[in-house]
């Protein structure tokens, strides 16, 4: 019987694997977006959550200031939103400028125009994964499930069933209009988050924070 059991569970990682595997979504440079003629394959990926980076040397200590563009939703045909509808999109990209503004102010200070010593920037949501209803959270519970969320946890990967956000970053200097860095990412929680697995959108949202969390570290 617990043999059963024990191979029970290791059936349901083991269909995990597989269907994750397929059905996970990997960025790519959009052709749509102003920063693409610059964007290169980044050599210092490990993590796989930013494969694409502009990064010239910038001295972002002396920029005091930062004026938030509106947050763009993406609407070239290389978009990888899937079936998300667009109330769904329409309410990431509200949560991303409301999230990366509550972040952001904590090292400078927001504007509204141009001046030296100030940065714009320019967010681009070019793709999303809602968690799979039930799924999601079930796989928490579940030995198998958990198997497979414990592998992912320590690769720093997606856990089961669990959704994510891509978005394009722009960094210009607002006075010259010139672009110091830009990159692209897909971000999403911790496997073994268990309170990103509920809401359709709860992994996504929790992706944006953790987005906006690696930018300001960028920035010290």
């Amino acid at each position: 019987m617990v043999k059963s059991v024990k191979a029970q569970h290791l059936l349901i990682a083991a269909f995990c694997t597989a269907l994750i595997g397929c059905s996970s979504v990997q960025p790519v440079a959009y052709s749509g977006i102003a920063s693409a003629p610059y964007l290169k394959p980044n050599t210092q990926n490990d993590s796989g959550r930013v494969p694409y980076r502009f990064a010239p040397q910038t001295e972002w200590q002396k920029y005091t200031k930062l004026i938030i563009d509106p947050v763009t939703v993406y609407q070239g045909a290389d978009n990888q939103f899937g079936d998300m509808s667009g109330e769904d999109k329409a309410a990431l990209a509200s949560y991303m400028q409301t999230k990366f503004a509550e972040k952001l102010q904590t090292r400078f200070q927001l504007a509204n125009e141009a001046a030296p010593n100030t940065l714009r920037l320019k967010l681009i949501l070019t793709g999303a994964k809602t968690n799979t209803p039930v799924l999601s959270t079930f796989t928490h519970f579940d030995i198998g499930g958990n198997l497979y969320n414990g592998v992912q946890a320590a690769r720093g990967k997606e856990g089961a069933f669990s959704g994510s956000v891509i978005y394009a970053v722009e960094i210009y200097d607002a006075s010259t209009n010139r672009l110091l860095s830009a990159y692209v990412t897909k971000q999403y929680p911790n496997a073994f988050n268990l309170g990103a697995s509920f809401g359709s959108l709860g992994a996504s949202k929790t992706g944006i924070e953790k987005g906006a969390d690696a930018l300001v570290a960028q920035f010290k």
